[in-house]
């Protein structure tokens, strides 16, 4: 039965569910967190249900300054913050006598998946890395979604951003999805489609994200390190159709990667995997696969 659970972070408090495995004894245990500014509740409860109902303990959390977690301004979204937020995360785990410490895996999604590519590979404490839609690269993805150009102007307005916070003023801010023809964060059709379809199973998703974030993503290489993963097993699943990550970036990433390793690749868009079917069960089919030959 889920539990909600507590942990601390750098002083703040992060807040998500457990999920005991079934079976006897300490189980292998899988940790998992959403992409960016986005929440649990947004199609995170069916993947953890599954791998509890397959034997695997599972934590579900959601970052600082986002959803049930502590932390303001909300919407700040900073890769080295949510790092920390992991390893904190893999320090209260243990705690529970559910979970077999010496087999943990990292799960993670879009942003998160770049963060499991990256914590995965830096932190001995996990024994798998498990990525689905993963963002990779995430200037060259950035520049892939908006234009070179626009691009260029983006880093204008961050660079003034940065001024303005730097003489004491308040950072801004811009939605994270909107409609055709205005202003985002996530300029895609079917990005809006998901966040604002799956804001009504979660509430506490806020349509806001910090131009800090944006600056400190439009400098972060998740993959650096993809390849101090091995010989820890990883999986990276990779949506074809996907509109925010190029597959091909996907593709020179897991080349880097080394043994064990297993690609898969799927004809389908970066939000499919959540909830829309058939992908959504061909994703999980396989994790779970794979959890139960690597973990």
């Amino acid at each position: 039965m889920r539990r909600d659970i507590a942990f601390q972070s750098a002083g703040l408090t992060c807040r998500g569910w457990f999920y005991p495995g079934e079976g006897k004894g300490a189980r292998p245990t899988v940790v998992m967190s959403h992409g960016v500014t986005a929440v649990k509740e947004q199609h995170l409860a069916h993947y953890a249900e599954r791998f509890a109902g397959e034997g695997f303990s599972t934590l579900v959390f959601d970052y600082r300054y986002l959803g049930a977690s502590g932390g303001e301004p909300r919407g700040r979204v900073i890769p080295h913050l949510q790092h920390e937020d992991i390893r904190a995360a893999l320090t209260h785990v243990v705690q529970y006598p559910e979970v077999d410490a010496n087999r943990i895996a990292l799960w993670g999604t879009s942003f998160s998946g770049g963060h499991a590519l990256f914590v995965g590979a830096l932190d001995p404490r996990v024994k798998a890395v498990l990525v689905q839609v993963p963002g990779i690269n995430l200037t060259h993805s950035l520049m892939s979604l908006i234009s070179r150009p626009v691009f260029q102007g983006l880093l204008a307005t961050l660079a003034d951003d940065q001024a303005a916070r730097s003489a004491g003023g308040q950072g801004g801010a811009i939605p994270v999805v909107a409609k055709s023809g205005e202003p985002s964060f996530l300029a895609a059709a079917d990005a809006y489609e998901w966040f604002t379809g799956s804001a009504k199973i979660a509430p506490n998703w806020l349509n806001s994200i910090s131009l800090e974030s944006i600056a400190r993503a439009a400098e972060y290489v998740p993959d650096a390190f993809i390849e101090l993963i091995a010989p820890r097993p990883l999986l990276m699943q990779v949506a074809t159709k996907d509109s925010l990550i190029p597959v091909n970036l996907a593709r020179q990433a897991f080349h880097r990667a080394g043994e064990p390793k297993t690609l898969e690749l799927y004809d389908c868009g970066h939000f499919d995997p959540y909830a829309n079917e058939p992908w959504a069960s061909q994703f999980l089919a396989a994790q779970v696969r794979w959890l139960k030959e690597n973990l």
